[in-house]
């Protein structure tokens, strides 16, 4: 990843404000004028992508940086995971939501490395908030970002499951939620069954349930508890806590092929 390098450790509020609106203007060329060519390069297939705006004024469309912690703060991982799963507009908004916050980690990092004061932060904040945020520019000013965020997450189809993993499972998608209990009146039919039948479907519910509790976080290693999350990895199929990946399920709806934290780094750096 080549963002473009940094310029901190001498940098005045204006020099850091140049940078900014650079990197700025390279964003805004890859969600409007270069938009068809940014669609293509975030491609779902491909590993976490990220959107990094240049001091050049142009951008790309990269792999995270590999050296751990990286030089500049790291825009929003995986921007492409979730291009099909919504539509086109939602996710550029989604995009330049994410790239807003980037942009100003970005110059306020540079700040901090230049020994910026308080009076020279609140000029660098003065300068920057004088522009329209990309947001703004993509969805229009007065925008209901949460009711877009919403209808996004109603349509989208989960890759996530709340229910109990089971051990062994080899399917690309998560298992299915566990049906509602039965009521009152379908517990009374069931007691008339045979109670043949009904000892063999309670061992096998007993092995179900055996199978969900010795599942472990590939993370954190602890076993599944009821109402938490958790996510499969399509590449090494392990479930993990989303708290200890930082998943969440609103962000999880969108993920068409999600790969663990380890997975991820493995095909960086190969």
């Amino acid at each position: 990843m080549d963002a473009g390098g940094s310029r901190y450790g001498s940098g005045s509020p204006e020099d850091i404000f140049k940078d900014f609106k650079a990197r700025r203007t390279g964003i805004l060329k890859a969600l409007t004028t270069d938009v068809e060519k940014f669609f293509q390069e975030c491609d779902p297939e491909k590993d976490n992508l990220c959107l990094y705006g240049r001091p050049d004024g142009n951008w790309q469309v990269d792999l995270p940086a590999e050296e751990v912690p990286p030089e500049l703060p790291e825009p929003a991982l995986g921007i492409n995971f979730a291009r099909d799963g919504m539509k086109r507009n939602d996710w550029l908004a989604l995009v330049a939501v994410h790239s807003d916050a980037w942009l100003l980690s970005v110059s306020f990092y540079f700040g901090a490395r230049s020994g910026f004061d308080k009076e020279s932060r609140k000029k660098l904040f003065i300068m920057i908030n004088e522009l329209p945020t990309i947001y703004e520019l993509m969805a229009g000013v007065g925008t209901d970002h949460k009711k877009i965020h919403k209808e996004r997450t109603s349509n989208g189809s989960s890759k996530v499951n709340r229910s109990a993993p089971k051990a062994g499972n080899t399917t690309k998608g998560p298992p299915r939620a566990p049906p509602p209990p039965p009521t009152h009146e379908e517990e009374e039919d069931e007691e008339d069954m045979d109670r043949g039948e009904a000892g063999e479907g309670e061992e096998e519910e007993g092995e179900e349930e055996g199978q969900a509790g010795s599942t472990l976080c590939g993370a954190c290693g602890d076993n599944y508890g009821t109402d938490e999350f958790w996510i499969c990895c399509d590449a090494c199929e392990r479930w993990f806590h989303g708290k200890c990946v930082r998943i969440t399920p609103a962000r999880a709806e969108h993920i068409k092929h999600y790969k663990c934290p380890g997975c991820s780094t493995k095909r960086a750096r190969a």
